[in-house]
């Protein structure tokens, strides 16, 4: 299981692109941190998501 913002989730295996794609997660909006690491975005295809990883997502919000 890997650990997406406090929830366990069953992502081990897949791509942190496909796992962000499939939940709607717009890439140029977010940050992801795993393991207590900021993940670049151009290694966003390439980071294979492990079972016991901890992740969060982390949504900016526009305002004015």
């Amino acid at each position: 299981m890997v650990k997406i913002n406090g929830e366990d989730v069953a992502a081990q295996g897949r791509t942190l692109a496909d796992y962000l794609a499939q939940e709607g997660y717009a890439p140029t909006r977010i940050a992801v941190e795993c393991n207590g690491q900021i993940v670049p975005k151009a290694e966003y295809a390439a980071k294979v998501l492990a079972d016991g990883d901890v992740l969060e997502v982390v949504s900016f919000v526009g305002g004015g």
